[in-house]
This record gives C-alpha cells, structure tokens and sequence, in this order.
C-alpha cells in the first residue's frame, strides 16, 4: 500500500482540527505534531483572525529597509533624468547632490537600477572593439592641445545647410566655440580661429582631421590654415586619415552635440546658431563630466597667457641654416637648383639644415616639411616631423640673423 503524501499546509488543518475537538492540551497537541508550543500557538492565533487563509505561508520581507533608496531621492532622480534624457546617473546623482547637499544618494549601480526600473533605459548593441592607433602626446594643462573640427552638416528647416565649426580644449574638455557656417570657408575658419585666440589666447597645438580647410595635398600637408597657426607658433597636429578615434574627446563631444542641439534641426541659421550657444553654456558649467572627476569645464579651464598677436611674429632660424625665400610659384634654389616646394608657402621664408652629404632636412619655422638631396634634386615627404624646437619655446624665440 502506497504512502499518502502530506503537504506541510494540511498537516496545519489537521492540527487545527485537533484542536478544535478539545480531546487534547496544547502541550499534548505540539507534541503530537512535532512542533513547539509557541508555534502551535501562533498558528492558532493565525486561524482565528484569518480562517484558513492564515495557515498559508507568508512572506518573510521586512516591513522596511535602512539601507533602502528614500523614496524622494527616487523621484528626483527620475525627474532628472526625464528632464536630461542623455545623461547617465553618475552625471545625475552630481546634479542632485548639488541640488541637496544633505541627502545620501545612493551608489551609480543602484542609481541605474532605479532609472531601469523606471523604464528610462534603453539596452545598447554589443559595442564595438576600440581601434588601438592613438596619438602619443596628451594634453599636460589648458591650452595644451585644442583640437578642431567641422562637424557634419545638416539640413534646416528652410532648406539651407549648416556646417558647425566646434573648437574645444582637450584638457579641460571646454567647448571654446561652435558656429555654424552656410559652407566649408576658409575665410570663415581663419576669421572664426582669429576670434577665439583674442578671447582666450593661443594654444601650443591644434589637433584636426586631413579634411580642408584643415590641411591640403601640398608637401606635409599644408594648408593656408595651417601654415597661419605655424606662424603664430602652434603646431598643427594632424590625425591618421580614416582615424577619427585619435580625436575621439573632440568627437564624443560631437555626438553629444548632435542629439542635444541639431534634432530637431531649427528653423534658420540664427536660430540654430542660438541653440549652440545654449549647448555651450550647458556643455561648460552645467554638464558634470565622468573624465574630469564629474567636475565642469569652466571649473578647470583658464585662458592661455600667450596672447594673439596683430601681426604673426617674425621668425629667425639658426645661423647654420641656409634661408631661402619661396618664389610666387612656390619654388627655391640651392646651389643653382631650383626645385618646387608648395605653392602655400609662396613669399615665405624656409631653412634647410645639412644633416649628410647633400641631404637637408627641410624646415617652415619651427616645423619640419620634409627632406631635400642636393643630387636628386627632389624633396620627400618624411613620416615623423621633429620641430626645431618645440611651441612651447617659441614663447621666447632665438632671435638670429639669417644666413
């Protein structure tokens, strides 16, 4: 004969059936069902505020947590992130905090658990890979390295098309300026550069792409652009083509731009132009920043102490060097060779430094341009270009008569 199985629910009804038939003491009826005499008690006590139902397991959550989220510090949180869809909670529990110096917020994980919970979080793609090619060099302070870019256009509601010139600080990640053009000028960008050197000064290096106006097909690259910032004594930084990821700050800060300032696109160029502004100020004083330990940029940068000047500085190469002076054509002679250089130079002055036997390594200021043999009469393009000496010692230059 098989065994009848008991569920732990009808063996509290047997007991309390039991009881109800008054043959036995509590003690006796513990005993009889193996339970301890405060337990039968307390499944007696539960029968008679609840009937049956109360022999039913209930749950063993507390009532409250200590350690729990208040539940203002969770609709803050999901006020914030309603009114700032695009910013995470770290960059939220900041705003908070500042907001309510007093409160303790909780951790960034249980922070995202709250906004998941929510339903304000979109699951993201599997990411991809990081390419490895980076620039080497890093911005040390502000004005390091401003990196530039023309970020791709778009079209406004009255049809015309607008190309958003962004500068911006590496170091700091101050967005220096961003304005958008009708087309890529270069009239535009050098007058647009000139005013941001009055207002905070000269950088030592401008890192851009190999787009125009930027940089050019002449040797090393050159461009009238680039060939202003030399002068002014800061090194043109240029990226690998096809490498955006080595300008990757600059870039992040495009993709922002795009989602909070350029969709919807606005009705005109100057309204357009208005919300960049707003994008600006919100970007630099408002906007916490996980790479500047949730600091604000304006909170970091400071102006540079090289100031631009009316005129680019004049300036001298060593006295070992032969100076030459480009030909409207953009051509030089040494040693009654003439050879062609690069029409961006033209009615400027380049120095060539003997490194071998008929070799000379070819320079525009501080910057070098490439490398010219005396025998074959040609000037190569050379991968790595060592400056004679570096932006930061141009503050001070060698004044030294050419030769």
């Amino acid at each position: 004969m098989p065994w009848n199985e008991v569920t732990v629910k009808e063996q509290r009804q047997n007991f309390i059936r039991d009881y109800r038939l008054g043959y036995y003491d509590i003690s006796e009826l513990a005993a009889r069902f193996g339970i301890s005499r405060k337990s039968a008690y307390k499944w007696i006590r539960r029968w008679e505020q609840s009937g049956t139902c109360g022999l039913d397991d209930q749950s063993r959550r507390p009532h409250s947590c200590r350690w729990q989220t208040p539940q203002r510090i969770r609709d803050e949180l999901v006020r914030a992130r309603k009114a700032r869809p695009r910013r995470g909670p770290r960059k939220l529990l900041d705003m908070i905090g500042r907001k309510h110096p007093g409160w303790e917020l909780p951790a960034v994980s249980t922070a995202g658990r709250i906004l998941s919970n929510a339903g304000l979080v979109q699951s993201k793609g599997r990411g991809r890979r990081a390419h490895p090619g980076c620039p080497k060099l890093r911005a040390d302070e502000p004005n390091d390295i401003w990196a530039a870019d023309y970020k791709g256009q778009f079209r406004l509601k009255n049809g015309q098309y607008c190309y958003p010139l962004t500068i911006s600080d590496l170091y700091s990640r101050y967005l220096l300026g961003c304005q958008g053009h009708a087309a890529i000028s270069m009239e535009l960008t050098k007058a647009y550069f000139a005013t941001m050197f009055s207002t905070y000064g000269l950088p030592r290096r401008i890192r851009t792409d190999n787009g125009v106006p930027f940089a050019s097909n002449a040797l090393a690259r050159l461009s009238e652009l680039s060939v202003w910032f030399i002068k002014l004594g800061i090194y043109p930084e240029l990226i690998e083509p096809g490498q955006p990821q080595q300008n990757g700050v600059h870039e992040r800060m495009h993709r922002t731009l795009k989602a909070e300032a350029t969709i919807p696109p606005s009705p005109s160029m100057k309204a357009q132009q208005n919300r960049f502004e707003r994008f600006r100020r919100d970007f630099n004083e408002e906007r916490p920043h996980e790479a500047l330990a949730m600091k604000r940029p304006a909170e970091i940068y400071q102006p540079s102490p090289r100031q631009f000047p009316s005129e680019p500085p004049s300036y001298y190469y060593p006295m070992h060097f032969h100076v030459r002076r480009v030909s409207r054509d953009g051509t030089i002679r040494m040693h009654a060779k003439q050879f062609f250089i690069s029409s961006t130079l033209r009615e400027d002055y380049v120095g060539l430094e003997e490194v071998d036997d008929g070799v000379f390594d070819l320079f525009f200021c501080f910057y070098q341009i490439g490398r010219y043999d005396l025998r074959k009469n040609k000037v190569e393009d050379i991968i790595t270009k060592v400056p004679l000496s570096l932006p930061h010692d141009l503050e001070a230059p060698r004044v030294l008569p050419m030769s």
